[in-house]
């Protein structure tokens, strides 16, 4: 039996940048119940609050309305919750509060080669696209991600830029050569992350793996980039069972799937 279940979270457990709905907050509520789940993802501290932590408040804030005793358990389960963001350079887990405990930060000698990179990298692309928004460099401390149209871009925007990778995926081949001491990785609909090499979603398996105190053996990891070069794909190097879903709604039955197979008997 699987104890820990990991997730993706852009493109797995919600579209890009948008926060997951009441059935996917639903789900993982019946699913920490019954095991211990990590979610590890290119995006930074604040899209976890946004994206996933304030559904599952919200679903804990109406369980408490409902019934005092349903609200506490609820808000319990989160100690059986532990979330990487910046693709596991960083860690946070849950007693009582959200507590960070490690960062694998850059220098900022690092940061601005990296950027720099990026800028070089992607000016072919950048010169035929025409509007974008918000910021389409991101510095998130542990890792540098470019977005190729801004970090606000409306997501049926930036499904239609890239959908076969096949733009990304030259950019990367361009930032391999020009910057081969870190990691680069496709993720999300129109992102690469950087990272420093050797620390990827692979990396925060195995850091799961000593914190938690629980077996690669023993986990599944849920993720829409598992391909080679994408950003879920170290995950299943690290020999984490991986199960590959296209958009949240196939990752709602494997959840309904996994919780059949690990919720008692009513």
């Amino acid at each position: 039996m699987k104890t820990l279940i990991v997730f993706d979270l852009d493109g797995t457990l919600a579209e890009s940048k948008a926060a997951i709905d009441a059935e996917m907050a639903a789900l993982l509520d019946r699913l920490l119940a019954v095991a211990k789940v990590a979610v590890i993802s290119g995006g930074a501290w604040p899209q976890f609050q946004q994206q996933l932590l304030a559904q599952l408040a919200a679903g804990n804030d109406a369980a408490a309305g409902a019934d005092a005793g349903a609200g506490a358990a609820a808000i319990a389960r989160l100690d059986n919750l532990s979330l990487l963001p910046t693709c596991g350079t960083r860690f946070y887990q849950h007693d009582g509060a959200w507590k960070l405990l490690y960062a694998e930060d850059f220098t900022a000698a690092e940061k601005t080669k990296i950027t720099a990179s990026l800028k070089q990298a992607s000016e072919p692309q950048q010169r035929d696209i025409g509007k974008t928004w918000g910021e389409v460099i991101e510095d998130r401390g542990s890792q540098i991600t470019y977005s190729a149209l801004g970090q606000e871009a409306p997501l049926e925007d930036k499904k239609k830029w890239d959908p076969d990778f096949a733009k990304r995926g030259k950019i990367k081949a361009t930032l391999d050569t020009l910057i081969p001491e870190f990691a680069v990785a496709l993720g999300g609909a129109t992102s690469i992350d950087v990272t420093r090499q050797g620390i990827d979603k692979g990396y925060g398996i195995r850091k799961l793996r000593d914190v938690l105190h629980i077996g690669i053996e023993q986990m599944i990891f849920v993720g829409d980039a598992l391909f080679p070069g994408g950003n879920d794909y170290p995950a299943k190097q690290a020999g984490a069972v991986s199960i590959e879903v296209r958009e949240p709604h196939e990752t709602k039955r494997v959840v309904e799937a996994i919780i059949a197979c690990t919720e008692p008997p009513r």
